[in-house]
């Protein structure tokens, strides 16, 4: 049985929403997922709900980026003169940028 949990709210949450998404699509919600610090289910409440998503500069999401950031240059190295570039991979970078950019913003 699968354990009952509250929202910020005190109400339960108890549906159950399911939808299929492509391994290139699921790749890219879990990339977001991930550096945004959240959970995969309160990400996708946030943005269904088009809720603002802060992320909190702390030491698990400078690793994600680190980590990240060493994909994205693990990719960026096999392409030849910027071409084949995926709209996934222009999408994780543009979100790293925003990220780090932000975080830069909030340190000064």
């Amino acid at each position: 049985m699968t354990k009952k949990n509250l929202d910020n709210h005190n109400r339960w949450r108890n549906r159950q929403v399911a939808f299929r998404l492509s391994p290139e699509e699921a790749d890219l919600l879990d990339t977001k997922v991930r550096l945004s610090g959240l959970t995969k289910q309160d990400y996708i409440i946030k943005r269904l709900l088009e809720q603002k998503i802060v992320v909190v500069g702390n030491p698990r999401i400078y690793r994600m980026l680190k980590y990240e950031l060493k994909d994205v240059l693990d990719q960026l190295r096999r392409i030849e003169a910027g071409q084949n570039l995926s709209a996934e991979l222009l999408e994780t970078i543009q979100l790293i940028a925003e990220i780090l950019n932000r975080m830069k913003g909030s340190g000064d």
